[in-house]
């Protein structure tokens, strides 16, 4: 008995040193794996479909048939979720359990050479990404949806609504881009080659970065250095200007409801003023004392707002609120 239990302890201080191990050298692998059980306990489905030649990651996650509306289509209604730069399904985790059991059926894309879809040698700019989504949409035969994009897939799901106005029913953007303001950083902000390089990014995406341990920073470069040439292209493309849409945002006639972080310093709160003084009817939301990445460090009040537009009916029209933030998942 006394031998069995040497060997018990034996094996447990194995996988124990083996587990954080691997935990030390491969971080974000390990919390990416506690994301995706967390989604997956959660009934949120990990699939790959082809979408024009390449294969396209995405979640999905439906609604369960005792929690649907009167009316309501089966698996819910149709939300599309369009993620933004260096960014991918995984940081809708959050919110996508709650969007599914709240009567909508969710679908996540991983953009065009971002998350785990294909990584072609292409231009990646706002346009390509659109039509990504666009012939996703297609090809999971979902002809219209409500659709919703955080920072660059803000400015992606407001393209697809004036390029294809009969596929959006509403549309909602969380702090995003596509309109000119004046840049406070260069593109190399996105792409940082060290620590500091690092913690200036952080600082620029919300308003309390915590400090990296030297283990997480490195394994974080490591990442971005294998990505970075994607990022980087889809930079390139953006502050060319050819997709900006100062211009165009008068031609938005869907219910919209523009969400923004109040201290949000990669796109400023004014960028979100302008967006809703150029859509006529837009409601405008901002999360007080949250930065850019409201929809994840501010979950709650996000979701909140989010819910309370998509479930309006008639459909929300106009006006602006300020709410507190709360840095914590539902």
């Amino acid at each position: 008995m006394k031998a069995f239990l040497y060997g018990l302890l034996a094996l447990c201080v194995v996988v124990g040193a083996t587990a954080g191990l691997t935990f030390y050298f491969n971080p974000l692998w390990v919390n990416d794996l506690r994301i995706r059980n967390h989604m997956w306990r959660q009934h949120v489905q990990s699939k790959y479909v082809q979408v024009d030649g390449y294969r396209v990651h995405y979640y999905e996650a439906v609604t369960p048939d005792r929690l649907l509306r009167a009316g309501s289509p089966k698996g819910g209604v149709p939300l599309v979720l369009v993620h933004g730069l260096g960014s991918r399904g995984e940081d809708w985790s959050p919110m996508i359990p709650t969007l599914a059991a709240s009567g909508f059926h969710v679908y996540v894309p991983d953009l065009l050479g971002y998350g785990r879809s294909e990584r072609p040698d292409v231009g990646y700019s706002v346009s390509l990404e659109e039509q990504t989504v666009v012939d996703y949409m297609k090809v999971m035969g979902v002809p219209r949806a409500d659709v919703a994009g955080w920072s660059m897939g803000g400015w992606i799901a407001m393209k697809l609504t004036l390029d294809h106005p009969e596929m959006v029913e509403r549309l909602v953007v969380y702090d995003s881009a596509g309109v000119y303001f004046p840049p406070t950083f260069d593109a190399s902000l996105f792409t940082p080659t060290d620590t500091p390089g690092l913690m200036k990014l952080s600082a620029m995406l919300t308003p309390h970065p915590k400090p990296f341990p030297g283990f997480v920073a490195r394994a974080a470069i490591r990442k971005l250095h294998g990505s970075g040439w994607v990022i980087r292209r889809s930079v390139t493309a953006m502050t060319s200007g050819k997709d900006l849409l100062d211009f165009r945002l008068h031609e938005i006639h869907k219910p919209t409801l523009i969400v923004w972080g109040s201290d949000d310093k990669l796109i400023p709160l004014s960028a979100g003023e302008e967006m809703h003084d150029r859509i006529a009817g837009s409601s405008l939301l901002v999360i007080g004392g949250c930065g850019h990445l409201a929809p994840g460090e501010c979950t709650r009040p996000v979701l909140r707002g989010t819910l309370a537009f998509l479930h309006a009916d008639p459909p929300m029209r106009g006006g602006q609120r300020v709410v507190p933030g709360v840095a914590a998942h539902p």
